[in-house]
């Protein structure tokens, strides 16, 4: 799969848990130690509410604390449909995997940003699946492609916060455990 097809696809699949979120859920617990479901959602909103930002060439002091606490507000998938809309259309902008964007650690290439924001996507799609008792959207295909693209950067993560080490997963695993597994889910 290429990025954007990749990208699309983790998107899809997230939209469609989003829009499964029962009035009950929100404070079902999740995967992700600490977070409820709606901590979960709010994660990914600020996070879709980045892309725009950093792809038109704003920077992190630029942007400041704008997407810090709760960006839900009292329409929690109307906000997710509005944020995700918006980043997707800034990644199908034309050149938008051309540039270059400023993360906390520095300036990188649009396209390698987009890898790491399908990766959440997919990787918190299972989340939220998990919280809320549905099937998880996480394909064969797709996680082929991310463990393809992250597998050999799975050393740089160590320490730093953003996924819990590997854990081991059966021989025969699929894609999609395999790529949990890399990021210290337990499928």
């Amino acid at each position: 799969m290429e990025l954007l097809d990749a990208h699309g696809s983790a998107l899809s699949g997230f939209d469609w848990l989003v829009k499964a979120i029962g009035p009950d859920d929100w404070a079902r617990p999740t995967p992700n130690p600490g977070w409820s479901v709606r901590d979960l959602l709010n994660h990914l909103v600020a996070e879709q509410l980045w892309v725009p930002e950093l792809l038109s060439g704003a920077d992190i002091d630029d942007i400041g604390d704008r997407f810090d606490g709760d960006v839900l507000g009292d329409d929690p998938v109307g906000t997710w449909t509005t944020a995700s809309a918006e980043a997707r259309e800034a990644w199908l902008l034309p050149g938008a995997l051309d540039r270059e964007v400023h993360l906390s650690y520095g300036l990188v290439p649009a396209a390698e940003f987009g890898w790491q924001m399908t990766l959440d996507l997919a990787v918190h799609g299972w989340d939220l699946a998990q919280g809320i008792g549905e099937t998880s959207p996480l394909h064969d295909e797709l996680a082929g492609t991310l463990l393809a693209v992250f597998s050999p950067q799975v050393w740089r993560w160590q320490g730093t916060g953003i996924f819990a080490p590997p854990v081991p997963v059966a021989a025969d695993a699929g894609a999609p455990a395999r790529l949990l597994g890399l990021v210290g889910r337990h499928p």
